[in-house]
Order: structure tokens, then C-alpha cells, then sequence
């Protein structure tokens, strides 16, 4: 049975994050404000009572400050947990305690059999997810905010988190500061050869499409909850997302939905594929955002991840209920245009969110198609693991219900280091130049943002 308390809802979603953070393991899944279709809630919680972790190979789960190692598949330990707990129904709640936590690009190896030959050399779990057994929720289109616990919480636990979420904190944190620039692990030279190649094995047969992206490094200190605060108010998306725990600090300020999962099996994609830059100008703005709709390139890039979307789902779905509802709908965020599409199915009565979530992993909106071969290519011609980039952050909930991000417009936050990811999908004609400039356009407003930190040293 699920317990609901009401919180005054004067109450902001950045000051019930500061009041819980404390606890340990704090995540935000966040619209950031929006009152959209893909914007209603924002989750939050701290304190999970499992943690489930795989590193370069090494699976532990973290239970009664106990750690074990455990040789199974993630994917299954993730069942187990959730089979845990209860699974009452609340349909007015997103999230009635489960599983939240990311999902990195990596995690894709353990699925797939794939090369090695992109550096490690960032040491962050591929997964780590919490059990979270309580959650606060924002509902951003009815203007409630309310505490929510399952049965393992007591009343006198419930009352704790309550009375902490109203008190004030009063804690000084690090500046988050920029100590150098973002510098990119690829020159412009790196990135022509690299799409000269690419164009190759487009043109050879091997694929259709491959997304290739180039990631952006500078040294940083301090408390990046006050970046990810900032970015919040100059990149407000839906699936936006906030964790922090020992590994690290994850910013993500992401436009697109990898996953949703409904209780009754209706199960959607979003991919995203087609972008344009805002225009200075409401003129401009109009003017590059007809170019996308009427793009013919951009348009046959969306078809191709469409298909390849439609037969992810086909895996876990139930014979012919696999539709597209939605092709080339445009979206506009405060950076860039984009075309997105819905894929929609019902789930086979066999399967549930986490084969959903393991048949379809990584994204095929941000490999490329054929899949597997995209994803080849990619660990060939990136130099560097994604790390964080390109996988996913979302929740699975004890009800039935997930939704998921696709980690695009994310940073990373660790060791004294952060990290930005900026890519585009390649075809046959594609343009060198312009997929370049792409890939600063979709993160330069987040980039730009921080560096400002090297001049004021502060938010």
C-alpha cells in the first residue's frame, strides 16, 4: 500500500533536493517547469535501500551496508529486486517506489558482443541504479507536491522525511568553477577523416547511418548541483535528470525519450533525428524550422531510425501492434529545432519493462542502422568510450510504469573533470561541414553556460 502526505507546494524542486541530498544518493528526474504532455512530474528521492552497480565488468549489490559480489545478468538482479516489492497500483502516480538510476552507452556490451578498441578511460559505472521506497513527486499540471512511501517505511521514518523536507538548510557548498576550458578529443582534421570513413562504409554496403559524436573535457570543482541549477534555467527540456553519488555527478538536460512502459503495456519511443539551430531573429527562427520539416535528408534519417525502432519493439511486442503515430513532429527547445517521431506497441503478456528496456538498449536513434554494425563503427572511429553519453537515466516503478531518457545533452561530473558529448546521425549525404557545426550547436548553450565560470567563478 502506498502512503501519500501533502507538501505545501510553494515548496520549489531545487529546495526539496537541497533538503534531502544529505541523505545519500540523491536523484531528480526533471521537466524542469513544464506543464507539457512530456512534462508533468518531477521525482525525487535519496536513501535507497539496495544499489545495484557494474563496473569494467564487476557487478555488486549494496544492501545493509553489505557489499556482494554477484556473477549474474544485471538485467535479472534488477527483476529480483523489484519482485521485492509492492506492487500496488496508483494511477494518478508516475512512480510508486522502484528502481532509478542510469544506464550507460557501455552497458550495451554486456548485451551485444562488440570490439574493444575505443579507450577506457573514464572509471563510471556503466549501470548503477538505487531501490528508492520513497519518492517525492511535483505534478507540474496540477501544482501538488506530495511525499510517497511504500510498506517498508514506518510511520515514524515517513514523519522524519517530512519534518526534513520542511525544515530549511543552510549549507555552504563548494563554488562550481570551470579551472580551464572545454577542449574537444578530436581537431576538426580528426573529425573529417573520420566522417570521410564513415562515408565509406555507407557507400560499401556496411550501413546506412551511423551516429558519431565528439566529446568536450575541462578540469571543474565544486558542487555541480549549482551547474546543473544553471543549466536548468538556460536548457529546460523534459527528461531532464540530476545524480549524484560517490561515482560522480550526472547533468542531464535531455530533449528525448528513450522508453515509456504503462502499467497496461502500452509502450512508446520518441527518437529524435533532424535538428537546426534557433534562428536570432523570430524570422530566422521560422525560417530554419520550415527548412527542417521540408529537409529531405533530415526526413529520410528520421524514416531509417523509425524502422529500426519499429523492430526493436517488435521483440517484446505483441504481434502487429507496433504503430507510428507521430512522423516528423517538430519540437523546439531554447538551443535548436528538432524532428521527432512516436513509435507505439502493446507489450507480448510474457514480457515486462525490463526486457523492454534490455531488448531495445542502447537507443537506436543514437548508434545508427543496422545497429550492431553502427555501433562497431563507432568504437572504431570514436577515440574514447561514451561513457554516460548516449545511454539512459530513468525509473521503473513497482506499479508496472518506466520512463526513460536518451543521455544526449549530458555532462558528467568526475574525478575534477567534466565532460559534454556532441553528435549527429551520418548518411550518404551528408555534409562534413555542417554535421561539425551540428555538433557544437546542440551543446553550446551548456557549454558556453559553464565557461562563463571562468570569468565570474560562480553561477
Amino acid at each position: 500500500m502506498i502512503r501519500r502526505l501533502q507538501l505545501p507546494d510553494t515548496l520549489s524542486t531545487p529546495e526539496v533536493f537541497n533538503r534531502i541530498r544529505a541523505l545519500g544518493n540523491a536523484v531528480l528526474l526533471d521537466s524542469c517547469g513544464l506543464q507539457n504532455r512530456f512534462g508533468r512530474f518531477d521525482i525525487l528521492s535519496a536513501a535507497p535501500d539496495a544499489i545495484l552497480r557494474l563496473n569494467r565488468g564487476h557487478l555488486t549489490l549494496t544492501q545493509h551496508n553489505q557489499e556482494m559480489i554477484l556473477h549474474q545478468d544485471p538485467f535479472e538482479v534488477m527483476r529480483s529486486l523489484m519482485a521485492e516489492m509492492d506492487r500496488s497500483k496508483t494511477d494518478d502516480l508516475p512512480f510508486c517506489g522502484g528502481l532509478i538510476g542510469h544506464f550507460g552507452y557501455d552497458l550495451g556490451r554486456y548485451i551485444e558482443r562488440l570490439p574493444s578498441q575505443a579507450q577506457d578511460d573514464i572509471d563510471f559505472p556503466e549501470l548503477r541504479v538505487g531501490r528508492y521506497r520513497w519518492a517525492v513527486i511535483r505534478d507540474n499540471r496540477l501544482n501538488t507536491l506530495e511525499l510517497i512511501a511504500d510498506n517498508s517505511i514506518s510511520e515514524n521514518q515517513l514523519e522524519a522525511l517530512r519534518a526534513r523536507i520542511l525544515q530549511p538548510v543552510h549549507t555552504e557548498a563548494p563554488t562550481f568553477t570551470l579551472n580551464t576550458p572545454f577542449i574537444s578529443n578530436l581537431t576538426e582534421t580528426d573529425y573529417h577523416t573520420a566522417l570521410t570513413r564513415i562515408d565509406e562504409y555507407i557507400h560499401a554496403g556496411d550501413c546506412y547511418q551511423i551516429n558519431f559524436a565528439q566529446r568536450f573535457t575541462a578540469q571543474a570543482s565544486g558542487d555541480s548541483w549549482q551547474a546543473y541549477q544553471h543549466l536548468r534555467k538556460v536548457a529546460t527540456t523534459p527528461f531532464a535528470a540530476y545524480l549524484e553519488s560517490q561515482d560522480g555527478a550526472v547533468l542531464s538536460l535531455s530533449p528525448e525519450r528513450f522508453l515509456r512502459c504503462e502499467p497496461d503495456g502500452h509502450i512508446e519511443t520518441r527518437p529524435i533525428k533532424g535538428t537546426r539551430p534557433r534562428g536570432k531573429t523570430p524570422e530566422e527562427d521560422q525560417q530554419l524550422a520550415d527548412e527542417l520539416i521540408n529537409s529531405t535528408k533530415d526526413r529520410a534519417e528520421n524514416v531509417m531510425i523509425v524502422d529500426l525502432l519499429r523492430n526493436d519493439l517488435s521483440k517484446v511486442a505483441a504481434t502487429g501492434s507496433v504503430k507510428v503515430p507521430e512522423l516528423f513532429a517538430l519540437e523546439s527547445y531554447p538551443n535548436v529545432h528538432h524532428l521527432v517521431s512516436s513509435v507505439t506497441a502493446r507489450l507480448a503478456e510474457n514480457k515486462d519493462a525490463i526486457d523492454l528496456l534490455k531488448d531495445c538498449f542502447p537507443g537506436g536513434s543514437i548508434t545508427g542502422a543496422p545497429k550492431i554494425r553502427a555501433m562497431e563503427i563507432i568504437d572504431e572511429l570514436e577515440p574514447h568510450r561514451r561513457s554516460i553519453y548516449c545511454g539512459s537515466i530513468g525509473y521503473i516503478s513497482a506499479c508496472g510504469r518506466m520512463d526513460t531518457n536518451i543521455t544526449i545533452r549530458t555532462l558528467l561530473h568526475h574525478q575534477n573533470r567534466i565532460y559534454c558529448w556532441g553528435g549527429g546521425g551520418i548518411v550518404a549525404d551528408s555534409e562534413i561541414d555542417s554535421e561539425y557545426q551540428e555538433t557544437f550547436n546542440k551543446v553550446n548553450n551548456l557549454l558556453r553556460s559553464l565557461e562563463l565560470t571562468l570569468k565570474t567563478g560562480s553561477q
